[in-house]
Formats: C-alpha cells, sequence, structure tokens
C-alpha cells in the first residue's frame, strides 16, 4: 500500500513538469559565471514574461538583491537559491488550508469563468471531501446548462452525494433549497456551482450577488467559502478576474487550474502581491489526485529548482 507521501510525491513531478515551460526561462538566466546588471535585467525579463506583473516583479527583485547582499552570494545557483526563498515567502500569504467542521453545513459558493475547471475542480473537492468522511450535498446552480448539470450529476454519483437540481430553475432557488436541505439532512457541507460568469457580464455579475444574499437567507452567516476557480494559463487575466469577483462578491479563496504545461506560472506572484486571497487549492492535470492542497515553498521550488 503506497504511503500518504507517495501521491504527493508523484504530484509534485507533474506540478514541476507542468511549470517547466517558466521555470526553464528563468532558470537560463542564472547559467552564466556572474552576478551583475545584466543577470538582474535578464531575470526581470524573464519573470514579467511568466505573468509575474510589474509589481511583484519589482518586490522580488529588490527582495533579491538584498538577500545576496546579507549572504554575500557570490555565484549565479545561489542566488537562484535565494530566489527560491524569496518567492516561497512572498507566497506564504497564500498558504491557507479550507477549514472544515466550523459550520453545520459549510455552505460554499463557487463561481469562476466557463472553462476555468469550475465543475471538475468541484467533483475533485467534493470527492476528497466524501473520502475523508465528510456528507456532502451538491446545489446544481447553473440551471441554464444542461451539460453543467449533467456534469455535477456524474461526479455525485461516483462521489456517491446527493445532489439538488432542477431544469432551467432560477439559480438562486435551487440554492436555497439546497442550503435548507442540507441543514435537514444534517450535512457537513453544501457546495453551489454557479453559472459561468465573465467579470465584464453586470447583469450576470449581479445574478451572482443575489445568489450570495439568497444563501445568506437560508442559513445565517453563509456563505462561508466564495471560491473563485481561476485558469492558470491565462495570466495576467486570472489576476484581473480575481480583482473583479473579489470587489463584486468578496472571495475568500481561490483553486488555480490547468499549471500543467503553461508559461504563465508566475501569476500567484502576481495575485500574491495585488489581491492576496488565500489559493486553497491546484490543479495540475484530470485526475481526482491532480488537486492539491498550496503550499508555498513547494510551488517555488517546482517552479525555479
Amino acid at each position: 500500500m503506497p504511503s500518504p507521501a507517495e501521491p504527493r510525491r508523484s504530484w509534485m513531478d507533474k506540478l514541476r513538469q507542468g511549470l517547466r515551460k517558466t521555470g526553464s526561462s528563468i532558470a537560463q538566466v542564472f547559467t552564466g559565471t556572474q552576478i551583475d546588471d545584466a543577470l538582474y535585467e535578464e531575470l526581470e525579463a524573464a519573470l514579467l514574461m511568466a505573468d509575474t506583473g510589474v509589481r511583484a516583479t519589482e518586490f522580488l527583485l529588490a527582495d533579491l538583491k538584498q538577500r545576496v547582499k546579507e549572504t554575500r552570494a557570490t555565484e549565479p545557483l545561489a542566488v537562484r537559491a535565494l530566489l527560491i526563498d524569496a518567492l516561497a515567502s512572498l507566497l506564504l500569504p497564500l498558504e491557507k488550508p479550507l477549514a472544515v467542521g466550523q459550520h453545520s453545513p459549510m455552505v460554499m459558493m463557487v463561481v469562476g469563468v466557463n472553462g476555468a475547471g469550475k465543475t471538475t475542480s468541484i467533483g475533485k473537492l467534493t470527492r476528497h471531501l466524501a473520502e475523508a468522511g465528510q456528507k456532502v450535498l451538491l446545489a446544481a446552480a447553473d440551471t441554464f446548462r444542461a451539460a453543467a448539470r449533467e456534469q455535477l450529476t456524474v461526479w455525485a454519483d461516483r462521489a456517491q452525494v446527493d445532489i439538488v437540481s432542477q431544469e432551467g430553475g432560477d439559480p438562486s432557488a435551487v440554492t436555497f433549497d439546497a442550503v435548507t436541505a442540507g441543514r435537514a439532512r444534517g450535512c457537513d457541507v453544501v457546495i453551489a456551482d454557479t453559472a459561468g460568469r465573465l467579470p465584464t457580464q453586470i447583469h450576470l455579475m449581479e445574478e451572482l450577488k443575489k445568489i450570495k444574499r439568497v444563501i445568506g437567507k437560508a442559513q445565517d452567516g453563509a456563505p462561508h467559502e466564495v471560491l473563485l476557480v481561476v485558469d492558470g494559463n491565462t495570466g495576467q487575466n486570472a489576476l484581473s478576474q480575481v480583482k473583479s469577483f473579489d470587489d463584486a462578491l468578496g472571495l475568500t479563496g481561490l483553486i488555480v487550474t490547468k499549471l500543467d504545461g503553461t508559461a504563465k506560472g508566475g501569476v500567484l506572484a502576481a495575485i500574491a502581491r495585488e489581491r492576496p486571497v488565500p489559493v486553497y487549492f491546484i490543479g495540475v492535470g484530470e485526475q481526482l489526485e491532480d488537486l492539491q492542497t498550496f503550499n508555498a515553498r513547494e510551488f517555488a521550488q517546482a517552479l525555479l529548482e
């Protein structure tokens, strides 16, 4: 029987592989023989190309130069190790576990644009929770897209959890029914899947605000978590989504998907610097075990080692 550490190790290999395009472009900077202005200029360009963003790049470079000065590093490879430390330190505020058990039920509202992997992420999260002994109820509040309901139903069947769904109904009504049912059935967690939204679609963002208000009417203090699923491939666009959805709904956490094969892995640094919403999970593939908790140092090492 594999030890619990083994799936994490194989997942880390996938994460390294997924971040290779970003990491190799940054690693090339450290192949020279000396630490000089040219190295820092190359590093700045590589970080910007990786969608680290201007503010995070400036912050990392200043922090790195300070670390180099304090340690009196003279080798470019030593500087790369210090960059891992600097990046891990910048990302650390994003590292926060999802706390279950403080509310009965804990209500999660999950949002995101179409194609980010929202419903799949909910499915994987449901399986993880169910396998950990949590009683989960799903709300198919993406009522306008039949495929979304069907997809969520498949995940509910796999995880052997209940689902509240209605064809073409009002998303807020479905969510209200689900939270009420979750309370009556003694569920630990209720997860509401909402329709994919672009933050520029004002009327649709208003509907998400309504769903959030209605959840609060079904249970005082809910939703306890408002999670945004973002596609890690979209770089700076992911940051703008975080800002827009956070302004509208007050995000409590992120799930960053599709970090497999992207050159945009630096976007987490941009999020950490400009809108530090906790990253509960990151995903690197389609398998259930490909969604794992976020660890700042692991991510920095996977990116730069």
